[in-house]
This record gives C-alpha cells, sequence and structure tokens, in this order.
C-alpha cells in the first residue's frame, strides 16, 4: 500500500507502534474493509484531540450528536481522490467499498446469504452514558443493509455496555494522555478520569466480565453453526467485521489472562474469528 494510493484513511493515533497499541474498534472496522477490498491506502494517523478540528477541515460532517444534540466528531474517515468521495462513518466506508470496487479483493462484503444469520439482539437493553453509537438511517429502509445496520447495533451496544473492561488499557501518547483522560470524563460528566473505571474492584470486574460472557452467548453460536471462523465458514463478510473491531479493541486492552479467556468462550469462536481476521485483513500500514 504505497504513498501514492488513491483512498487516505483517518485512524486515530494511540501510542507507538500503532500495530499494537491501535484498538478503536470503529476504525478497525473501516481497516478490516479496506484490507477486505485490498484497495491501496494510507493511513493518516491522527491525534485524538484534534479529530473535531480534523473533521471539519476535511467538509466531512458529523453523523453523530450526544444525546443533549451536541455534535460528535469521530473517526474514521476515508477521501477517496479517485472518485472525490468523503465517507465518515464506517458502516457508511464498508458500503461506499462494495458499491465503488465491487469485484476487488475478496469479494462482497454484504454476503445475501448470511443476512437471515444476523438476528443477534443485546439481552441487555439500558440506557448507558457515553459516546453515542452509530445510527445510519440512510440505511435502514433499504432491505439489502437492513439487516446489517440491525446487527451492527446490537454488536456495538453489547460491547460498549461493557467497555469499561476495555478502556483502562487503551495506551495513548504520553504527552497528550492526561489531556485524554480529562476529554473522556468531561463527555461522561464527571469530574475524575477514575470514576469511569469498574466500582468494586477485582470482583467487580470479574462481575463485568461474566455479564460480557453471558451477553455474547448468542452472538458466539453465530460462528459455530459452520466449520471455520467465519460466520459463512471460510468466507469473510461484513458481519465478522462488525464483531472483529470490537475482538481487536479487547486483546489490545484486556489483561493478558482476561482475552486468553475470551478467547476461549464457546468453544472458542471468538478467538478464531480474531486470529483470522488479523491473518487475512489485519495489515497496520
Amino acid at each position: 500500500m504505497t504513498s501514492d494510493a488513491p483512498i487516505t484513511f483517518y485512524d486515530i493515533e494511540f501510542r507507538k507502534p500503532y500495530a499494537k497499541h491501535s484498538a478503536a474498534p470503529n476504525p478497525w472496522k473501516a481497516r478490516y474493509a479496506l484490507n477486505f477490498k485490498s484497495v491501496p491506502y494510507t493511513t493518516h494517523w491522527t491525534p485524538i484531540l484534534s479529530i473535531t478540528e480534523t473533521r471539519k477541515s476535511l467538509g466531512v460532517p458529523p453523523c453523530r450528536t450526544f444525546p443533549d444534540g451536541t455534535e460528535y466528531h469521530t473517526l474514521p474517515v476515508i477521501i477517496d481522490a479517485s472518485t472525490g468521495s468523503k465517507q465518515g462513518d464506517s458502516f457508511d466506508i464498508a458500503v461506499y467499498l462494495d458499491k465503488q470496487y465491487p469485484d476487488s479483493g475478496a469479494g462482497t462484503l454484504f454476503c445475501d446469504d448470511v443476512s437471515p444469520e444476523l438476528g443477534y439482539t443485546c439481552p441487555i437493553q439500558i440506557s448507558f452514558n457515553g459516546p453515542p453509537l452509530s445510527d445510519r438511517p440512510e440505511w435502514r429502509d433499504q432491505e439489502k443493509y437492513k439487516p446489517w445496520v440491525r446487527f451492527n447495533d446490537q454488536v456495538d451496544m453489547v460491547f460498549t455496555l461493557h467497555v469499561q473492561l476495555m478502556a483502562s488499557g487503551m495506551r495513548w501518547p504520553e504527552e497528550v494522555e492526561r489531556d485524554v483522560k480529562a476529554m473522556f470524563a468531561k463527555r461522561a460528566g464527571v469530574d475524575d478520569y477514575d470514576k469511569l473505571q469498574i466500582q468494586g474492584g477485582e470482583e467487580g470486574r470479574k462481575k463485568m466480565l461474566a455479564s460480557l460472557k453471558d451477553s455474547v452467548k448468542d452472538l458466539a453460536e453465530l460462528f459455530n453453526k459452520r466449520d471455520g471462523p467465519y460466520v459463512m465458514g471460510e468466507k469473510a463478510c461484513y458481519a465478522d467485521i462488525i464483531v472483529g473491531g470490537w475482538l481487536r479493541m479487547m486483546s489490545v486492552t484486556m489483561p493478558a489472562e482476561e482475552w486468553e479467556e475470551v478467547k476461549g468462550w464457546y468453544n472458542g469462536a471468538f478467538g478464531r474469528l480474531h486470529d483470522a481476521l488479523q491473518r487475512d485483513f489485519g495489515l497496520v500500514n
């Protein structure tokens, strides 16, 4: 993937080396999709504190808002110089790549055969205090994408509700780490970043991990129906990537012993999926 690649991919800058510490789930969904389609691209690593400024300078409007209506600027973004297209949401990026480059790479991201399989529902349906989830209304009314949008919603919900298991393991550049933590605390409406951590010490953490395990049981079953690591068996699709973005975050941010435990849940469904995605589409350029 060369410097003259037509697509520029804007990802969140974590601590170097990026291949080790890059952990944001939605940018990873976009990265997996780009690598799946084998479309040449370069990565622009964007400091998290500069995301709003960067997105505005690119002319890419926010695709989410906080409950009070405040704009929520986040990444990923891609700019395709060959078409002039700008896409500012991981789901939009996947749809764009599939339409613009239909025969590239590993084929289609949105396979009709898998749509009936995407009925997973997060068993915990409560509100949470955090960044708003992706909402793609333009795709909800299109029959082809309805099950995929819903699946994305539910997967994002279940992992976001347990994101405290991962948040403390994110590694930011040391020179901005204090400011980044202050930003997260402000977004959550608390005066101290430590108040965002799991309460109850080790027992509180074990309880939340057990909750996550129970909550993803039906999700894991999707990946145990066929031989192979992916929901369709040996062939990957965007459903795998939706889950895989969160697995990447967990693999980087959770304590090693916890991540090994997660990899082994439900006959190793999540471990096989993560390892396959990293092997096949996990290049960090």
